[in-house]
């Protein structure tokens, strides 16, 4: 708890065209004493101006909104140089825009029936540095959206060919994060230590380009055969 009282509050931004939705949020999230919200919007064309005048650390972004949706703000967000972290509020629904909204740099996403203490952990850990959706998630996302043969075999051979860059040791960091083992499970399968396996993990995002560890495992996912 000393921990939590010591740090400066997560600023957070609300994006959602449900009004209830928002004061829902607001109500929920102003009981934690480490949560600052900082802005609401209820369309994604208005994000960008809130982001550069209210800093959030992280956007809770919903996808479907009349207007501009939350996929291309959650693009043009994550284009900024000091981007905020994007977290997708879904219904789940096997939505094909939550695994492209992953693809474009959010680092997870919740239920919108998420119980409010699991949120907020989830803003914890994102403050952390940790992902708010796991490898092993992102794997079940991937699993309920398929393409046609011939888009999925054209991704997998364009994620080969960017895995390529990376050292066989980064490569195989790169798969393990795509099976959805934790860095303690990396260690302890590679026989290497933690800080070992978290400095490969930085090499493989700085030289990918990647924001996030969800987005390697999406790569190592495409890059797999099928029934990996």
């Amino acid at each position: 708890m000393t921990d939590i009282q010591s740090q400066p509050p997560v600023r957070v931004l609300l994006v959602d065209d449900d009004a209830l939705v928002r004061s829902g949020l607001v109500l929920m999230l102003g009981g934690a004493p480490d949560v600052e919200v900082v802005g609401e919007a209820g369309d994604g064309s208005e994000v960008m101006d809130l982001v550069r005048r209210t800093r959030p650390d992280v956007v809770l972004m919903d996808i479907r909104m009349p207007g501009t949706d939350g996929l291309e703000a959650t693009e043009a967000l994550r284009a900024l140089p000091d981007a905020p972290e994007v977290i997708i509020l879904t219904t789940f629904d096997t939505d094909e825009h939550v695994l492209r909204a992953l693809r474009a740099g959010a680092a997870g996403f919740l239920l919108k029936d998420t119980r409010p203490e699991e949120i907020v952990a989830a803003l914890r850990r994102l403050r952390s540095g940790e992902p708010v959706l796991s490898p092993a998630v992102t794997r079940r996302l991937i699993a309920h959206v398929t393409g046609p043969a011939d888009e999925t075999t054209a991704r997998r051979r364009r994620a080969r060919e960017r895995l390529a860059a990376l050292s066989e040791r980064e490569r195989e960091v790169a798969a393990a994060i795509g099976r959805g083992a934790s860095n303690a499970e990396i260690a302890a399968g590679l026989y290497m230590s933690l800080p070992t396996v978290k400095t490969h993990v930085s090499r493989i995002l700085t030289k990918l380009d990647l924001n996030n560890r969800v987005q390697i495992a999406l790569l190592a996912s495409d890059a797999a055969d099928d029934g990996a």
